[in-house]
């Protein structure tokens, strides 16, 4: 399913235009607009899934994770990355399609937030 007024429903369907990182049929990843270190990449189902509770799909889930790891190397986060799902409002969601975001290039302070 895609939602009509979902902006990353748009970039993954093609009526944005966007360079994609990866591509597959069900997930792309594309670097994110307000870069939060030298490497931001999203992760993204073509789906419409608003949060992470939404999807139910652990084959999708599965995919999710190993395209996380396939944008790690091709984004040559050789020295690690932080992966981040935030799931509704109170946690920092934005863009209510889930997402997740792989954030890597500088160190990692903790706790995050």
């Amino acid at each position: 399913m895609i939602k009509e007024d979902c902006i990353f429903c748009k970039i993954a369907n093609g009526q944005i235009p966007c360079n994609f990182v990866y591509e597959t049929d069900e997930i792309v990843a594309f670097d994110d607009l307000n870069p939060q270190a030298p490497i931001h990449t999203l992760i993204i189902p073509k789906m419409h899934f608003e949060t992470l509770e939404d999807i139910n799909d652990i084959k999708l889930l599965g995919k999710l994770m190993l395209a996380v790891k396939e944008v790690a190397k091709i984004k040559n986060a050789k020295n690690g990355y932080r992966t981040i799902i935030n799931t509704k409002k109170e946690a920092g969601q934005e863009v209510f399609h889930m997402h997740i975001h792989l954030l890597a290039g500088r160190p990692m302070l903790w706790p995050p937030g």
